[in-house]
């Protein structure tokens, strides 16, 4: 049985075809960036109209590069939530309608459940329980991790998600859209000790996040220098900012590990990409001697693949929708 995968919860359409076993046998994603870098954010209307427009042929081109047919299709999976509802829509009724067509069963995936498990897809697997940290443009928190289907929440963000962070700092300093590659090839460059930017803590064992005291605090640092007539040291800053977010999102994940009791730790989302993040957190997780667990970069961001990997395990529980089946926008896990 081949499970074919399908994602669109926010501005990339995916789609793609795996064995049960969690091989992948391809994954294609369609980008908007193009589109929406234009308006220096994702216009909701235009992203569900792209998706509407790329949903057969992205499938189809996944089907075409795994070298099979839907005949040989057993399980369809995608995304019900969390996202934009215009968005999820174009995906999960496009599921639903193929799986009624050809008589398939058809699974809805949490977003989130995907990126909880997208490590499942490489070769080096961490065995249950773990503890989990998902940072991406719409979503900062932490899980722990029981099982394919038991997930519990620790702690989120109570502001902005760290992906949006980047973003919003990049639109602030005229970098363009998606803010975190284009800041983290600039901090590469820049030296993360010239400006001091806070570290939201919000006591000492809470597992919660929040960035918007420090969006604010480069808003004002950038502010400054331009009403002085300051040059802005656009490397500096962007190092500045990136290593005050890594520190956070690290040390708070090591506080969860700790009160988990866990000895595995898994990283996921698109900031997972984040090369800094993935260097001070190895090694952080060497240090005390933890297992540390990052998909490769491909499965970082939005994907079908995760969604598949998600999708087997509830079809294995039986878990399955119907025609009356509703996307949804916010996640029960979070």
């Amino acid at each position: 049985m081949l499970i074919l995968a399908i994602e669109s919860s926010c501005d990339d359409t995916a789609a793609a075809v795996l064995e049960p076993g969690h091989r992948v046998r391809s994954s294609i994603i369609s980008s908007q960036n193009d589109i929406h870098s234009l308006f220096g954010g994702i216009v909701p209307e235009l992203a569900s109209r792209r998706h509407i427009e790329m949903i057969r042929p992205v499938v189809d081109q996944a089907l075409t590069q795994a070298g099979t047919t839907l005949d040989d299709i057993g399980l369809i999976a995608a995304t019900q939530g969390p996202g934009l509802v215009g968005s999820l829509l174009v995906g999960f009724t496009f599921a639903k309608a193929l799986a009624l067509v050809r008589g398939l069963p058809c699974v809805g995936v949490d977003h989130m459940a995907g990126h909880l498990l997208s490590c499942l897809m490489e070769d080096c697997r961490p065995e249950f329980p773990y503890t989990a940290l998902i940072a991406s443009g719409g979503n900062t928190s932490l899980f722990t991790v029981e099982s394919p289907l038991a997930f519990t929440r620790l702690g989120r963000t109570r502001d902005d998600a760290a992906g949006e962070a980047f973003d919003k700092v990049a639109k602030l300093l005229d970098l363009g859209y998606p803010g975190g590659p284009v800041i983290s090839r600039l901090a590469a460059k820049g030296n993360p000790s010239a400006i001091r930017f806070p570290r939201s803590r919000l006591g000492a064992h809470s597992l919660d996040f929040s960035f918007s005291g420090l969006k604010t605090s480069v808003a004002t640092y950038v502010e400054t220098q331009r009403r002085g007539n300051q040059a802005l040291a656009i490397s500096d800053i962007c190092a500045s900012f990136q290593e005050a977010v890594v520190e956070v999102l690290v040390d708070k994940t090591l506080e969860a590990a700790h009160q988990t009791g866990h000895k595995r730790i898994v990283l996921g989302g698109g900031v997972a990409a984040n090369p800094r993040l993935r260097e001070l957190l190895s090694e952080r997780c060497d240090s005390q001697s933890l297992g540390l667990f990052m998909p490769s970069l491909d499965y970082c961001t939005d994907n079908a693949a995760m969604i598949g990997v998600a999708g087997y395990y509830r079809y294995l529980a039986n878990q399955l929708v119907d025609a009356d089946s509703d996307a949804y926008s916010r996640s029960p896990l979070n």
